[in-house]
């Protein structure tokens, strides 16, 4: 090769660890890297919840009494999975290690998550995939970090965009998403890691347009929640007692979780028979409310277009916030953010048939925003996301409901890893 092809090629080779040169803008490699993560994160979310559909389509098929053995099934394959290959471990383990560990997930803890969750999620535990998909994107976001030698925040930076494009993909909301992945870390931490944001925002974009090629989910508003009329400055105030009936409940899910979390930690027993008990548990609560099976990706609009007693939705609200208690302390693998909305919009059903003259759309999501600001506390994304999902356009009550909630939120957080200095 002559002399000025080989200076060509070094030339070209080099632009890959400089700013492009012929941009004025603030454009660089990084750009790229964000955007390939984006990708990525779109095309393994796709493909996860393909493969979701067609598990639940094939377990769904088991319903009555079947639901019983079925998910008990599930609870000791899954359990046998995590057993043999290893534990994926919780959000908390995500969380401790974005804030802790340099900002590094593991790769090595994918295939564990993915098998056992789609088991998990698709035989009908109370749990989402948000968590397998946030733990699978985070870590792509890592490698990809570690491939191009990044260090410190840009590597950090990586995880938590890989993160924010696993939570858009879900929800269908870039800003919300990327909001979410920095805040749920620890809301008063969020400005620690305001170099994120961008890397975060880009690669939600990019997630957002790969998901909705593949599945179409995320267009438009997903739950068909009573249209919302503003009356005057008085629903600020409505929106403020509903975020305070929202974060009682949220109280209850968090000390009745905490609860069976020393029943199951009673005794030690393996991962796998905790979870088969675990799948015994819901499958009968699932046999005798339907509705609380799944993750509620769905089961919100049933609720919502279902008329209920108030009887039957105070039945309801117990055994679904049973069952995600359950199904999170049994050692089942998900996410709880989905399934806490559909508890936010029983308990926004509930006042609105105890209450006939109230607005029973802003009772609902105002119940929606609370109740998850309360467990997660996470009140900006909280409100972009409830609002995306329900199309729900006047932000100003749901974030009046979502600070609410967030302010009367347990002085220990839900997730442990949410702690100043909790690094264990």
């Amino acid at each position: 090769m002559k002399l000025k092809s080989r200076r060509k090629l070094v030339n070209y080779l080099n632009i890959l660890d400089q700013p492009i040169r012929f941009n004025p803008f603030l454009f660089s490699r990084t750009f790229f890297l964000w955007a390939i993560l984006g990708l990525l994160g779109g095309l393994i979310a796709g493909v996860y919840w393909i493969v979701l559909e067609v598990v639940i389509g094939f377990l769904g098929q088991f319903e009555g009494w079947l639901v019983v053995p079925t998910m008990t099934i599930s609870g000791l394959l899954a359990g046998l999975i995590i057993h043999l290959i290893g534990d994926p471990g919780e959000i908390s383990l995500i969380v401790n290690n974005i804030r802790f560990n340099k900002g590094k997930l593991d790769p090595k803890r994918n295939p564990s998550m993915i098998l056992s969750s789609l088991l998990c999620v698709g035989s009908g535990g109370s749990l989402g995939p948000e968590a397998p998909l946030v733990q699978v994107t985070g870590s792509t976001g890592t490698w990809l970090g570690k491939l191009f030698r990044l260090k410190g925040e840009e590597l950090r930076s990586m995880s938590i965009a890989g993160m924010a494009s696993g939570f858009t993909a879900l929800f269908g909301a870039p800003l919300g998403g990327s909001l979410f992945a920095l805040e749920i870390l620890h809301h008063k931490h969020v400005v620690q890691y305001y170099r994120a944001i961008t890397p975060a925002l880009v690669s939600s974009l990019f997630s957002y347009m790969v998901f909705a090629l593949i599945i179409s989910l995320g267009l438009g508003a997903l739950w068909e929640v009573p249209v919302y009329e503003y009356k005057g400055m008085f629903d600020f105030g409505l929106a403020v007692i509903y975020g305070v009936i929202a974060a009682a409940v949220g109280w209850f899910f968090i000390y009745l979780t905490k609860g069976f979390k020393k029943i199951f930690e009673w005794k030690k027993l393996p991962i796998y028979i905790k979870m088969m008990i675990g799948g015994i548990f819901l499958g009968f609560i699932s046999y005798a409310f339907p509705i609380t099976r799944y993750f509620s990706h769905y089961e919100v609009n049933e609720l919502l277009t279902t008329s209920y007693t108030v009887t039957m939705l105070f039945a309801i609200l117990f055994f679904k916030i049973t069952a995600i208690s359950i199904t999170v302390t049994s050692g089942w693998r998900g996410g709880f953010i989905i399934p806490l909305f559909f508890v936010g919009a029983t308990t926004g059903l509930i006042i609105s048939e105890l209450f006939p003259h109230i607005n029973t759309s802003l009772a609902i999501i105002c119940s929606m925003a609370a109740i998850n600001a309360t467990v997660t506390r996470t009140p900006m994304s909280t409100t972009i996301l409830v609002a995306t999902l329900t199309g729900f356009t006047y932000l100003i009550p749901i974030l009046f409901a979502s600070l609410t909630g967030y302010f009367l939120a347990p002085k220990l957080p839900f997730i442990k890893a949410q702690l100043k200095n909790t690094a264990g």
